[in-house]
């Protein structure tokens, strides 16, 4: 795999980006030796993470369906990471092609690829913003010009919640965004877990991404479904993200991760 063009601002030297670490379990190529050296580290702890990634993203495809299916024409998609093959607004477009979609995320590397990559693409934009910080995020202009809060919106967290500490309380963040969504929006989230995994296995998976742009904070059933508090699940309710409604994709492994649904109140 031959490294692609980067953005002018991005150091390609700099330490594993876990953006782009994700962007090679997916098979991209918008990643560099050290994003690949570090991912292959995870691969030899846990062989399956590839597809993995693959089954994740196949629940993001479902689900945003779902929500665009129920009537929903705009989507918050933030920690989204680099795009890549079926974004969200390439899959939302085949059900509803008026679906307007914003893209978030903190990461400088994540976002200078993404305006490279959507430029010119109607009903998009682009906005670096912390989902630790919903207010400010809330309230950029980007967000407020093409996202009308008085009208349900889909709000994604696909594989991002697990990349924010305790001490951050994801949860008030979380509850934040609720509050500021009207009812009828929904909440699309998957988080990783290390539930029934050796503790040897989770430490050594875990150490290789304290040595990479954020650590990973991986949580259990409970501690994923209080992100959903103020939210009617959506059936199957929290479940593996291979069990979330498959429609025959081919869901070869355990995630090791959970996926929901939940309708504001």
């Amino acid at each position: 795999m031959t490294d692609q063009p980067a953005p002018d601002t991005i150091d390609v030297t700099a330490r594993p980006n876990v953006a782009r670490m994700y962007d090679y379990f997916l098979g991209g190529s918008h990643n560099f030796a050290a994003d690949r050296a570090a991912a292959d580290r995870v691969l030899e702890i846990f062989p399956e993470t590839g597809v993995a990634a693959q089954t994740n993203r196949h629940f993001l495809h479902r689900a945003v369906r779902y929500a665009a299916e129920q009537g929903v024409r705009q989507f918050l998609d933030i920690g989204a990471g680099l795009p890549t093959q079926g974004t969200v607004h390439e899959v939302v477009r085949a059900v509803a092609p008026d679906a307007r979609v914003v893209y978030v995320d903190y990461d400088e590397v994540a976002v200078a690829y993404a305006r490279q990559l959507l430029t010119g693409v109607p009903g998009t934009a682009v906005v670096q913003g912390d989902l630790r910080r919903p207010d400010e995020l809330l309230a950029h202009p980007d967000v407020r010009g093409m996202l009308d809060l008085d009208r349900p919106v889909a709000v994604l967290l696909l594989a991002v919640l697990h990349f924010v500490s305790d001490q951050a309380d994801p949860w008030a963040a979380i509850a934040r965004l609720r509050d500021a969504s009207a009812p009828g929006s929904h909440l699309v989230l998957s988080h990783l877990t290390l539930d029934g995994i050796p503790p040897e296995l989770a430490e050594r998976g875990q150490a290789v991404y304290r040595n990479s742009s954020a650590p990973l904070v991986p949580r259990t059933h409970a501690e994923t479904l209080r992100f959903f508090e103020g939210y009617d699940l959506v059936e199957p309710g929290l479940v593996e993200t291979t069990r979330w409604r498959p429609d025959g994709e081919p869901e070869l492994v355990d995630s090791h991760g959970y996926a929901g649904v939940g309708i504001r109140r």
